[in-house]
């Protein structure tokens, strides 16, 4: 058996800033001393004129992406997600939600998975900042295959996008033919009947390895991957509340106002069904290895799959 690819979202999303800025000219690549952590030193190496290091100094690069969006450029503004939508929240609603500009974030080292770099660089709020401004698209992409797709998507979208990536590697579960994403299109990648998992992000394959488990077990689970979460994909949400009636969401970032708080605002409103959601349980993270964090924090398929079980029986 042939051992699956894995490949982190951050090197995803430098190699398409590369391929898009052959195709356009008018792309632009801002950091703020973080390139090689970032990968956007590889659209550096290859469009020097056109990438722009502001130094340690978050707040200040999204005004200058600001500025550069206003003179009808495409600037893609680039941090770690704690810099990007903690440290710099109110230059990205002010300077970019409130006046409706065409900038994109790249946030990378996102969620628990940052590991070593301990609970400061952990960003497990960003999701929940950058789904209250109005007009921000929000995209939490789950492998290789769907954050280049992302980061194209993102450019061809007229306004601002906050594109999460992660640190670690993760397997690409999207490379296949019929594989098509767009922005606000959940994807059903599992069919089920007992329940229903939406997934964003890294927690799509291990959800997807929870199910099969939960099959081994007579347990037949639906799993969506919900890579937008704003605007959410309501229907998708709709639908596999009539269908199952058990909806569990998985994320890496906290379960207060991320994915299943999205979903759950749906399914009162519009579908009511018994909704579990499976994140970091409003707590700091802390220093380790990335794979030990995310089982200790109850996100890999194991506990997914036990967290479910539980749920549906």
């Amino acid at each position: 058996m042939s051992e699956v690819k894995k490949i982190a979202t951050r090197e995803s999303y430098g190699n398409a800033l590369v391929e898009l800025g052959k195709e356009h000219e008018d792309l632009v690549v801002l950091d703020a001393d973080l390139a090689e952590a970032t990968k956007t030193g590889m659209f550096k190496k290859a469009f020097p004129e056109r990438h722009i290091d502001c130094g340690i100094a978050e707040c200040n690069m999204i005004g200058v992406a600001a500025g550069i969006a206003a003179t009808g450029k495409v600037p893609f503004a680039s941090s770690f997600a704690m810099f990007a939508a903690g440290r710099a929240f109110e230059q990205v609603r002010n300077s970019v939600g409130y006046p409706k500009l065409n900038v994109k974030i790249g946030a990378t080292h996102a969620g628990i998975s940052v590991g070593e770099d301990g609970a400061t660089h952990q960003c497990n709020e960003d999701i929940a900042l950058m789904r209250t401004i109005p007009g921000m698209i929000v995209i939490n992409p789950s492998d290789d295959v769907e954050a280049k797709a992302a980061v194209k998507a993102a450019y061809e979208h007229v306004g601002p996008v906050y594109l999460r990536f992660g640190r670690l590697a993760v397997p690409v579960i999207n490379d296949n033919a019929e594989y098509k994403f767009e922005i606000g299109k959940a994807i059903t990648l599992r069919e089920g009947t007992d329940v229903t998992i939406i997934a964003t992000g890294l927690e799509v394959s291990e959800s997807l390895a929870a199910a099969e488990k939960l099959a081994a077990d007579g347990i037949s689970a639906e799993v969506i991957n919900m890579h937008t979460i704003k605007p959410l994909d309501e229907a998708a949400v709709v639908a596999a509340a009539a269908k199952t009636g058990k909806i569990v969401t998985v994320e890496e970032h906290s379960v207060i106002g991320g994915l299943g708080s999205a979903v759950c605002d749906v399914v009162a409103e519009k579908a009511p069904a018994k909704v579990m959601k499976i994140g970091v349980n409003d707590t700091f993270g802390e220093s380790g290895p990335a794979v030990e964090l995310i089982k200790k924090y109850g996100l890999d398929a194991d506990s997914i799959y036990a967290k479910v079980k539980a749920f549906v029986k």
